[in-house]
């Protein structure tokens, strides 16, 4: 999995002129499933996206987490984040995972997370053709992906 995590003053979606969700501050989580990730994968990444330290404490240093904050979380899926660019001008999406398999993902996620935060998480919609509109705030954007992470 993949996510690209922006700490925002405001974040929604829209799809066909209905916002699907709305946040105040919080994470903007967009979120790219790959064949081959696991529930692991998923529990891992859900635990750093709440407990990422990226938000300002009273010292204006980055200690505090969203949950610290009571803050809120916008999960969108983004297949493009598997794009491969190697060759050729137009994208390759081969990696990303099929809708079978990711839209699945996508929504145990926001499940997983809305169960971590203790508040329902908002959703884009899977495959929408989704508005994100956002403040990113700082501006602060973190890249994740799980097959980075420390499997000690």
């Amino acid at each position: 999995m993949r996510a690209v995590i922006q700490r925002v003053t405001h974040a929604s979606c829209t799809v066909d002129q209905q916002i699907t969700g709305k946040i105040n501050q919080g994470l903007l989580v967009l979120l790219g499933v790959e064949e081959e990730d696991t529930k692991e994968d998923l529990q891992w990444l859900a635990q750093k996206l709440v407990n990422l330290r990226i938000f300002s404490d009273e010292q204006g240093l980055m200690n505090k987490s969203v949950q610290d904050l009571d803050g809120n979380i916008l999960l969108i899926s983004q297949f493009t984040l598997f794009a491969q660019t190697k060759k050729g001008n137009r994208p390759s999406f081969i990696r990303a995972g099929k809708p079978d398999k990711a839209k699945p993902m996508y929504e145990e996620m926001g499940k997983y997370l809305t169960e971590l935060l203790g508040k329902e998480v908002q959703m884009g919609v899977f495959g929408g053709d989704m508005k994100i509109d956002l403040l990113n705030d700082g501006p602060v954007t973190i890249i994740m992906n799980t097959k980075d992470r420390d499997n000690h």
